[in-house]
């Protein structure tokens, strides 16, 4: 395997991990505690997060891609594989399972904020099952980075 493609891998999940941990963690709630409509915070919120989803996915398939290529079905008995694979699905079981439902939720609350509307209590509780799931896979991330770094 070639040291571009090594270093590439190391990048991938670096940008992915570091991705996880400023939005959700820094960005998301300086968002919230900085601007007074906390309609337009979610909006941006959520915008960042599709595009940490989107790179998640990117930079797992790199990932997954090549650690399939340096080593070969080898690959499927480590710990940093399956730790992909395990963030990989929780990334797409939020931003395509449960995303898609917050969408909705806000779409039938207008011409209110969702927050002020009937669906207030089905939007907290996916908003929940949403925060769940990111934060496992952020501290799947926590994990695996310290497995790459043991390698």
């Amino acid at each position: 395997m070639s040291r571009v493609a090594d270093y590439l891998f190391a990048l991938a999940l670096t940008l992915w991990v570091g991705a996880l941990w400023a939005i959700g963690y820094i960005s998301a709630p300086v968002l919230f505690s900085a601007l007074g409509d906390h309609g337009l915070a979610g909006a941006l919120a959520g915008k960042q997060f599709a595009i940490v989803a989107w790179l998640g996915i990117g930079c797992a398939a790199y990932a997954l891609i090549y650690l399939l290529a340096k080593d070969s079905t080898a690959v499927l008995k480590t710990a940093v594989f399956w730790l992909i694979i395990l963030m990989l699905l929780l990334v797409l079981a939020g931003h395509f399972g449960v995303g898609p439902i917050l969408d909705q939720l806000k779409l039938e609350a207008l011409p209110r904020e969702v927050m002020e509307s009937v669906f207030r209590d089905r939007f907290v509780a996916w908003h929940g099952i949403a925060s769940v799931l990111y934060l496992v896979q952020s501290v799947l991330g926590a994990v695996l980075v310290t497995q790459i770094v043991k390698r």
